[in-house]
């Protein structure tokens, strides 16, 4: 049976798990989406035999399932005398943030490759160095088909950082999870939890909605 008083009592320990989990996303989706334009980027100007060793180096990390290289890498990590020092929040953010690049370069490479024909031909005639060219003529380009689907991808980058609970962080979803154990309110807690995730995470998708019809009319 549904009790306010617990659920009022819980709030203050899910927003802070709550701040764990912005601070995942934020960080997650920032690295994703500059690893996600480099590696879209080496993929087309790297030489083949590197590149073929690229791309299954992201096929592998898109392939293989989030928690079991969250768990890899942070037990790697435990047991260097160095690096065991990082906080588990700033690993589990690298990592998810490295997980969401190899998704996020395909959406880079489908705007990099919906850049008209007439304007890589225009590139080579006028012989502007790569840098130039990508910079001042295709990136603009191809960042108005890509944002949308980026944003996409933070937002389940948002709804997997639950499985940060695997190496210790203390994010909404665990958060819910401590209290309902301590006070046998686990309605409350993840009925809460449930209801944060979707005020957070709607809006951003409404959001996320009219930017990609704004883009198309250009």
């Amino acid at each position: 049976m549904w009790d306010w008083s617990r659920a009022f009592d819980a709030l203050p320990l899910l927003l802070k798990g709550f701040g764990n989990t912005l601070i995942a996303t934020v960080g997650g989706t920032l690295i994703a989406v500059v690893l996600g334009l480099v590696i879209a980027i080496l993929l087309r100007v790297l030489p083949r035999w590197i590149n073929w060793l690229l791309k299954l180096a992201v096929a592998f990390v898109r392939n293989t399932p989030l928690v079991v290289q969250l768990l890899f890498i942070y037990f790697l990590f435990a047991k260097h005398p160095v690096l065991a020092g990082i906080p588990s929040l700033t690993l589990g953010l690298i990592i998810i943030g490295v997980h969401y690049s190899t998704y996020m370069s395909e959406s880079y490479r489908a705007g990099i490759d919906s850049v008209p024909k007439g304007q890589w031909e225009a590139i080579s005639a006028l012989s502007l160095p790569p840098a130039r060219a990508f910079r001042s003529i295709v990136l603009p380009q191809a960042l108005r088909a890509t944002v949308p689907s980026l944003g996409n991808y933070a937002v389940a980058m948002f709804k997997d950082t639950p499985f940060l609970f695997a190496i210790g962080v203390v994010e909404l979803v665990t958060s819910a999870q401590q209290y309902g154990g301590r006070h046998f309110a686990y309605t409350e807690a993840f009925t809460l939890a449930g209801l944060i995730f979707l005020a957070a995470s709607y809006p951003t998708s409404l959001l996320i909605r009219r930017l990609e019809k704004s883009l198309a009319r250009y």
